[in-house]
């Protein structure tokens, strides 16, 4: 799991960061690439609840499969995008089954037990994250030669499909999702009752559909995703989905227009850029490997860790919105890389720990929908801010993770509890 989400990223990261520079090659401006960008979250949006939930019925192995195969198409028709409109193509079919990491993480939560799972999602972070050391310095060189866009592309498409063939080869086995579900129904189910956000789904009669649900018929299928998003809906989750998207509306502002912003702000070329957010993937391989003592420093209290994570991230995107050199970039850049992959980490298991364990795929799927529409909200604002300054995206970002430090000190006594309850569990 940790190779296939590492080469995944790879091969995403040759892409992403040279797609503002490409369609603004194509003739796009400012605010119709930020269009353009946002249909990539809109695709997310219905698509992420929906195939997180179906990999919780037929089971991870065929639903892994068919988002990395249908991914790889998308990237293929990306790197024949000669237009516009072409370009907008190419993001259908990667925005509706780009949910590698989201399945994989599902798994793991489905193995490993509560006390370790922010260990391990931080373990598997920092692989994934791997993939953003090498990615960026090789996307940004091949963007200095001529048609170097197309080539990154069809790299990124090749990526997938080799994921597809190594995920086809592992060894699936149940034996150890029952033992994990076994052990879970005698910690974490009593908690998820205890806080009444039981999900009302059962480990055992979820093993029984997940054997026999590939053979199900289509519309079963259908019935069942949607009685899931529906007990989800209606749980008391709305405040952890909101930190969640007020914080990657946040991130995303940073991001959106990093290199284009560098280039107009202090000159500096594509490729510089490169190698500034390879050091800073580098930095958060770094953070997810300390998350295991760092979780031990706080007792486990994912809250409050996130809460400290979430304030020093907007800390740190204020220094780079008044950044007067690249020195200050670089030094937020440094401290960034560590703050944003602890909060990642923690907004998950946070989601896990108040939801339940039961229906993993759903609650994340939940989630990268909420990240979803931040995706579409992000590139609309990120155009329309960088119309007056290229500071204004960031300057942006500043307030609206304020607005989520805000949100989860106003709910400090809620899961002050639920932290409490956990560290008795385990």
């Amino acid at each position: 799991l940790f190779l296939p989400s590492f080469q995944d990223l790879f091969g995403v990261s040759l892409v992403v960061p040279l797609m503002n520079l490409h369609i603004k090659s194509l003739g796009a401006s400012h605010t119709v690439a930020g269009i353009i960008g946002s249909l990539y979250g809109v695709m997310q949006l219905f698509s992420s609840t929906f195939v997180g939930c179906w990999s919780d019925i037929v089971g991870r192995r065929y639903s892994l499969l068919a988002c990395i195969l249908l991914s790889a198409l998308g990237y293929f028709l990306l790197g024949n995008s000669t237009t516009v409109f072409l370009f907008a193509i190419s993001r259908v079919p990667v925005g509706i089954f780009k949910h590698t990491l989201s399945i994989s993480k599902a798994l793991l939560s489905d193995l490993v037990s509560e006390r370790d799972r922010p260990l391990v999602m931080g373990r598997f972070n920092a692989a994934s994250s791997v993939g953003f050391i090498l990615g960026p310095v090789v996307g940004g060189y091949l963007a200095e030669f001529e048609g170097g866009f197309y080539q990154t592309s069809f790299i990124c498409a090749s990526i997938f499909l080799l994921n597809g063939g190594l995920v086809w080869m592992l060894p699936w086995s149940e034996e150890n999702i029952s033992n994990r579900d076994h052990y879970q129904d005698k910690g974490a189910n009593s908690f998820s009752a205890k806080s009444n956000y039981d999900l009302h789904l059962k480990s055992a009669s979820s093993r029984d559909v997940a054997s026999s649900s590939f053979f199900q018929s289509s519309w079963t299928q259908v019935v069942t995703v949607l009685k899931k998003i529906k007990e989800i809906a209606c749980s008391n989750l709305w405040d952890v989905f909101l930190v969640r998207f007020l914080m990657s509306v946040a991130i995303l502002l940073y991001y959106s227009n990093f290199t284009l912003a560098l280039e107009e702000r202090f000159g500096v070329k594509p490729l510089f850029s490169g190698y500034l957010t390879s050091y800073s993937s580098a930095l958060g391989v770094l953070a997810g490997c300390l998350l295991g003592p760092i979780t031990r420093f706080y007792r486990h209290n994912t809250y409050r860790l996130l809460l400290h994570s979430s304030t020093f991230t907007c800390m740190l995107i204020l220094l780079y919105a008044s950044a007067l050199s690249m020195w200050m970039v670089i030094l937020s850049s440094t401290f960034l890389a560590f703050s944003t992959t602890i909060g990642r980490t923690c907004i998950i298991d946070l989601e896990l720990t108040v939801g339940g364990n039961e229906a993993s795929g759903t609650l994340l799927g939940v989630g990268q929908s909420v990240t979803s529409v931040g995706r579409i909200i992000a590139p609309l604002l990120s155009g329309i801010a960088q119309e007056f300054s290229p500071c204004g995206p960031p300057s942006l970002a500043v307030g609206l993770a304020l607005v989520a430090v805000v949100i989860m000190n106003g709910n400090k006594q809620k899961y002050h509890s639920h932290g409490s309850v956990k560290l008795k569990n385990q």
